[in-house]
């Protein structure tokens, strides 16, 4: 077994697995659902943890747990570290919402050179560990390990990476699909095995086996390899079939077929979902209570926001009557779409674009969704978009770049990751990365003309003149068109943000060129409040009139 990888939070240091930690010499140790919440806690830093989810955490087999028995658990944790609830270093409460662990970690000396290895990225590890006297069963064993590799590998097809993790449990920055854990513990004659599939990063049981097995008979090692095999593999076959499913995907497709059209659906303004407006509201007439159905009519709704013309204006009225439709009905679906990663992130998507309170759930509902699918392209936007929210760009942008580097991805999502990363680098306020990610994004194809020319206007620096070609389309638009353009970015990017100083710095450009043209009363009044630029611009003169001839004004 390898080194275990520690932590260190100040003078505490953490065993990576959280079974101890140390202290001025002192060993800490902690009882399994004590483990579990450390491992929550230091796995997320600096995000709230809701009760509802350390629940999750804990062992399933305790009864009667609680929003108190939680409660109890964390005071149970801080006075083992040493920890005070009115000053806190590793455990804040965030009254009314739950708990955050606020310590930042340091790598320990010790494990200084472990840390720079490269992250592990494979479909299945298999960790063997053998109790007492291993080294007398160390070669069956090792025969059995290898048996149940080689069995596995041929029975989920080429492609899927499975691999012994010789060195110990996976690290943190490990990108595993499943993980089969195999204990051995050796009595006598006999070798006992139990083995344990785990979905990653979630670590839920999909399944446990049992096996006695006789030291020497060959044929009983390899039979019982065989059948922890046979297993293992339905196990994965039936969890990909399950991860798959959704959005209208037929279900006798492969499983990779279905992620694929998933990752199209999802993280693209697919114009599939205006065209199926119609049938879609039939469906739904003839099965009111389908929660699939409900989202795709949902990311119809979404694509009526999204996919129209950003320079023909929407009226507020009309958008607000969409969104409460979008926000009312994926409320009502949670609960039966609560096992299915494609709908979780697709209710994801949309709550964080209607922007209604719902972030936290939103953020919620896409880690989930992830945890599931930890190689699932369609993830990444709206995990990407939820890190920026927050004003996390640096986290949103290794996201995207893991789109935007992914092999084989569906038509347009590279793109549609570019596109992505460059509003967040608007927002970030880093031009310089900015302009470079800009040339990266090829925005002459798989672009409609009119959101391509959005976006030309939006990461336009507002210090400088626009080009002629943008400047003559922006007047060809009119007044209604450059409200129109305002209006879209503020909804589909900017309204987003928690920051308004990454709202404003979203919005900066396209409002200073605006302005420049048709004059600042144009710039709608809630936009303004949102971000204060034009405040900002009427006190310290920045959006002065840069072209020729009188300005023209809004009717």
């Amino acid at each position: 077994m390898g080194k275990a990888r520690d932590l260190r939070f100040g003078a505490l240091v953490l065993d990576e697995t959280c079974l101890f930690a140390r202290r001025d010499g002192e060993t800490i140790q902690f009882t399994k659902n004590e483990r579990a919440l450390l491992l929550a806690f230091t796995r997320n830093p600096r995000r709230i943890m809701r009760r509802s989810r350390l629940l999750d955490e804990i062992a399933s087999s305790e009864s009667g747990s609680s929003d108190r028995n939680i409660d109890f658990l964390v005071n149970r944790l801080r006075i083992k570290l040493g920890d005070n609830a009115k000053s806190p270093m590793y455990i804040a409460t965030q009254y009314g919402e739950g708990y955050v662990w606020i310590a930042s970690a340091a790598p320990a000396d010790s494990i200084a050179a472990a840390s720079s290895a490269a992250p592990v990225n494979a479909f299945l590890a298999i960790l063997p560990a053998l109790g007492p006297l291993e080294h007398r069963f160390s070669r069956q064993a090792s025969s059995l390990i290898g048996q149940l590799r080689d069995m596995i590998a041929d029975g989920i097809g080429a492609g899927r990476k499975v691999f012994i993790a010789e060195n110990g449990p996976p690290a943190a920055t490990d990108r595993l699909h499943y993980l089969l854990q195999v204990n051995l513990h050796a009595e006598s004659r006999r070798l006992n095995c139990a083995a344990t599939l785990r979905e990653m990063p979630s670590k839920r049981i999909m399944k446990a086996f049992g096996l006695p097995l006789d030291i020497e008979d060959a044929t009983s090692f390899t039979s019982e390899a065989a059948r922890v095999s046979t297993g293992v593999i339905g196990a994965l076959r039936q969890a990909l079939a399950d991860t798959s499913t959704g959005l209208g995907t037929p279900i006798d497709a492969p499983p990779e077929a279905r992620l694929q059209n998933a990752t199209s659906l999802l993280s693209v303004s697919n114009r599939k979902w205006l065209a199926s407006g119609e049938q879609l509201r039939v469906e739904r007439e003839q099965n009111p209570s389908n929660a699939d159905t409900a989202l795709q009519w949902c990311l119809h709704l979404f694509a009526r926001l999204v996919m129209t013309n950003p320079f023909n204006r929407m009226s507020l009225e009309e958008r607000d009557c969409i969104e409460s439709e979008i926000e009312a009905t994926v409320l009502e679906c949670l609960p039966a779409i609560e096992a299915n990663p494609v709908l979780n992130l697709a209710a994801a998507k949309l709550l964080y674009f209607i922007n209604r309170g719902h972030l936290e759930l939103a953020e919620d509902l896409a880690d989930r969704g992830f945890a599931r699918t930890s190689d699932f392209a369609a993830a990444l936007p709206i995990l990407g978009q939820l890190r920026g929210t927050r004003g996390n760009f640096h986290d949103a942008i290794v996201f995207f770049d893991r789109g935007i580097t992914m092999p084989d991805p569906p038509a347009g999502f590279v793109l549609h990751m570019r596109v992505l990363k460059c509003i967040a680098l608007l927002a970030a306020g880093d031009r310089a990365a900015l302009d470079q990610a800009a040339a990266a994004a090829d925005l002459s194809s798989d672009c409609p003309p009119e959101i391509a020319l959005m976006i030309r206007l939006m990461i336009a620096p507002a210090d400088r003149k626009l080009p002629a070609a943008l400047a003559q389309a922006l007047a060809a638009v009119g007044p209604s068109g450059a409200v129109g353009v305002i209006e879209y970015v503020y909804f589909t990017g900017a309204r987003q943000l928690t920051s308004k100083q990454a709202r404003a710095n979203l919005m900066r450009g396209l409002i200073a060129h605006v302005t420049d043209l048709y004059g600042a009363e144009l710039v709608p009044a809630f936009v303004i409040e949102s971000t204060s630029l034009a405040r900002q611009a009427n006190h310290d003169g920045t959006y002065a009139r840069r072209h020729a001839g009188p300005a023209r004004k809004s009717t």
